[in-house]
């Protein structure tokens, strides 16, 4: 049963491995990937970090990441804990049901959803601000609003699917710690702070470690799909930057340059964080 998994992983993972030497190439297409190639050394690492918008880019990749991040972890935890309060059935799966299916809708149709509803000028948003008395506001034109827009959006699509993993942990807790708790007169608050979320301590902790290694992923589809020059300055990220320099510019070895520098920095993010989760959490993988 294992098999097919593994071959999977072997052939899309690890064998495009190696094109990571395109890196240390002035790649040609035309010539073989191995011996016809003009090898540069780190020439393409440091043609990128002397492009006078390359810390620009790498600060909005960071910024809008670590948003997303935060409120990944946050917002389903605390919508997670207000479901599992609720008493209804029917209604409690109804509002599952809800919030999760934005999260199997690509960004291709949200993209265009999102661009008509947050219009300057006909948008739904804009039109209620209008009447409220309010200016419109260009949230995918102003590089003010920009950087909200997608952490807020991108937010709102994915947090059903962590609230549905936390709700899930918070059925294994024994019902009889709540009991014990009630008759020893703690109220729904300190039966949650002393019971729920150290009962889903370890389910945070490991996705905390894996939402970690995105902390350089800010969301190539969803901001290819919804970005323009006009918010280069907040909204250009590194896969962006990669996209451009790669297919459009066809300076191949300085976008897989980029894209290993990820590759690594996500690395050590992964590991740092997996060393103090066992260190201060006891938390392991294995």
């Amino acid at each position: 049963m294992i098999l097919p998994g593994f071959i999977f992983i072997i052939l899309f993972s690890y064998v495009p491995m190696a094109g990571i030497i395109i890196a240390f190439q002035r790649f040609i297409p035309a010539k073989r990937l191995f011996g016809d190639q003009q090898w540069v050394g780190l020439k393409n690492f440091k043609y990128v970090m002397s492009l006078p918008n390359f810390d620009n880019i790498l600060w909005n990749t960071f910024y809008i990441a670590s948003l997303k991040v935060i409120l990944g972890l946050v917002v389903p935890i605390v919508i997670a804990l207000l479901l599992n309060e609720m008493k209804h059935v029917l209604l409690k799966r109804s509002i599952q049901t809800a919030i999760y299916l934005p999260h199997f809708l690509s960004w291709v149709v949200l993209g265009g959803i999102f661009i008509d509803i947050l219009s300057p000028t006909n948008g739904l948003v804009n039109t209620l601000l209008n009447k409220l008395g309010l200016n419109s506001i260009f949230f995918l034109g102003d590089n003010k609003w920009f950087p909200y827009t997608m952490i807020l959006t991108d937010t709102w699509k994915d947090f059903g699917y962590g609230t549905i993993i936390y709700l899930a942990a918070l059925t294994g807790i024994n019902p009889n710690l709540y009991e014990a708790a009630q008759m020893d007169g703690a109220n729904r608050w300190k039966q949650t702070i002393h019971i729920s979320l150290p009962g889903i301590q370890m389910v945070i902790v490991l996705l905390m470690v894996l939402s970690l290694g995105n902390l350089l992923n800010a969301g190539f589809d969803q901001i290819f799909n919804m970005y323009s020059p006009m918010v280069y300055e907040s909204g250009d990220i590194l896969d962006t930057f990669v996209y451009r320099i790669g297919l459009l510019d066809a300076q191949f070895g300085v976008a897989t340059a980029v894209g290993l520098f990820k590759s690594v920095i996500a690395l050590i993010l992964v590991s740092t964080s997996y060393y103090f989760a066992y260190k201060f959490a006891d938390y392991r993988i294995f």
